[in-house]
């Protein structure tokens, strides 16, 4: 392995002589050339994705655990022989002893109820982005992982990108001098959520467990929609699904405030990713401001957001002010001056910093964020207006002393703006690893890997709960702020805001009776 080794690979590497590969299964140790037992929580769309490039080919799937049976049938399909539930906590008592890793990808909701679980039970866990829907669950996380010393991943693929890494080296370069300001965005979200009312229940799907999907939150009658919401959703161009766009599952939660995060846990936890590596951003966190928003309804997150995040020196890093915006067609900031086509790189010159587009899915060429991208909709979700092409191809861009640099898709793309600029860069020597696998094919397969090769017992992966729980205890706190007005003042250490008994509330959830977790 190429891999700095870890602390516990170098324990149970001098173990390697004196004892039976036997009594080294029964310390918990998995040789690099031994296949895992996965499981998967959630087995259709991403999760179904994470787990065939964790898999690789070459792990086991030994069981799969889906509430919608419909929505799980991509995975029953691909592993027939994987023991199959609809309930979690099942798979753990009864699969178990056949598991050694799990990965996450149910709503943002169940996402700490699951990953504690399974870390509680000694599994490793990979956990889809954003890793939680609360900061309280943010840090409850990181704390379990401490405790519990398993191998951990948060999916935000971005990170295993070699940009992500370069965006940092140039920052650290001092190529654009200090950065006390940077404009991030994404465009319009990848299902309708602008909904106003609530349709009447309808039956609930034989194949879906209503009851497990809404888990620990309150409890509420299934609806699939009605004519207008249907109406509502075919205006925004059908969805991942098509017909099956149904009003809460298996996409919609994200837009609501108890199962989701909306963008900003969708993709700003992407977008920001380069920033929050570059800048040191986790546990500085001063305050978060709602600037600007167009409210939809009483239960779903407003649109149009501007929200605005305040982090005080770090080392001897200036304090620095992050602005998200989203809903955004075309790009939310340019530098003073400076035209969309003078910003844009110059195509064929420059260098190509990893596979374009991470080798796959967002932030290519017209997707978000990626060249000649307006910035709007996710690369995976409803296909939604004709995607214009115009634009800086940036999704994110630091405002330097001395410069700017651009960051877009995943964390996928950099550059120096303007174009005439990148055209002629030399980049800094490397001083971040890179993820194997990552600089000449697909990223989100390497991310997948990064982790695998950590439950193995090499280094913990590049987005490991100590890394993946402070940044998303950060970046949630935007969901909040658009439902409280004015400046929020965050108290980390306390996990509340010290100003706001109403904000402070909403940074912790509510279970429903006999789903309340704790360490």
């Amino acid at each position: 392995m190429s891999e700095t080794f870890s602390r516990r690979y170098f324990f149970y590497g001098s173990l390697l002589a004196g004892l039976a590969p036997t009594t080294l299964r029964a310390l918990g140790y998995k040789s690099p050339n031994e296949k895992l037992n996965l499981a998967a929580i959630g087995c259709g769309g991403q999760p179904f994705g994470d787990i065939v490039r964790a898999q690789a080919g070459v792990e086991n799937v030994v069981a799969l655990a889906d509430v919608d049976w419909k929505r799980g049938e991509q995975g029953f399909k691909r592993w027939p022989n994987a023991a199959k539930y609809k309930d979690f906590r099942q798979m753990l008592d009864k699969s178990g002893k056949d598991i050694d890793a799990i990965v996450i990808g149910t709503p943002d909701h169940m996402h700490a109820t699951a990953a504690l679980a399974c870390m509680q039970a000694g599994k490793h866990v990979y956990v889809e982005k954003p890793l939680t829907r609360t900061p309280w669950e943010a840090q409850l996380l990181t704390r379990a992982a401490e405790k519990y010393r398993v191998a951990t991943q948060m999916g935000n693929q971005g990170y295993s990108h070699d940009a992500t890494r370069v965006a940092s080296e140039i920052f650290w370069s001092g190529e654009i001098g200090e950065v006390r300001e940077v404009h991030a965005w994404h465009g319009n979200p990848g299902w309708p959520q602008t909904m106003t009312s609530i349709p009447a229940p309808t039956a609930v799907p034989d194949t879906l467990d209503w009851d497990l999907w809404l888990g620990g939150a309150a409890n509420r009658p299934f609806t699939e929609g009605d004519d207008a919401y249907k109406a509502l959703a075919a205006a925004r161009g059908g969805g991942f699904g098509g017909e099956d766009f149904g009003f809460y599952l298996p996409f919609n939660w994200r837009g609501f405030h108890d199962f989701g995060t909306t963008l900003f846990g969708d993709w700003g936890v992407h977008i920001l990713g380069p920033a929050n590596w570059a800048l040191n951003l986790s546990g500085h966190l001063i305050s978060v401001e709602c600037v600007k928003k167009q409210d939809t309804g009483a239960f779903v997150y407003s649109t149009n957001n501007v929200v605005k995040y305040e982090f005080g020196a770090r080392g001897n890093l200036p304090p620095v002010t992050i602005h998200w915006h989203d809903t955004v067609v075309g790009d939310a900031w340019l530098p003073p001056g400076m035209s969309v086509e003078e910003a844009r790189k110059i195509p064929g010159q420059g260098p190509q910093v990893g596979p374009v587009g991470g080798g796959r899915g967002p932030g290519g060429p017209g997707r978000p964020g990626g060249p000649g991208g307006a910035g709007r909709g996710a690369g995976r979700g409803p296909a939604g207006p004709p995607r214009q092409q115009q634009g800086t191809g940036y999704n994110s861009i630091f405002v330097g002393s001395k410069g700017y640099m651009g960051t877009s898709g995943r964390g996928e793309g950099v550059g120096l703006l303007p174009g005439s600029k990148w055209a002629e860069y030399k980049l800094p020597n490397a001083y971040l690893q890179r993820s194997p696998g990552a600089t000449t094919g697909d990223n989100a397969s390497a991310h997948a890997r990064d982790w695998v090769r950590a439950c193995k017992g090499g280094t913990p992966a590049c987005s490991n709960f100590s890394v993946a729980g402070p940044y998303t205890e950060w970046l949630v706190l935007g969901a909040i702020a658009t439902r409280v007005p004015g400046k929020l003042l965050w108290d980390s250490a306390k996990a509340e805001f010290t100003n706001s008994k109403e904000a402070t509330r909403l940074a912790r959830p509510v279970f429903r009776k006999g789903w309340e977790i704790k360490l």
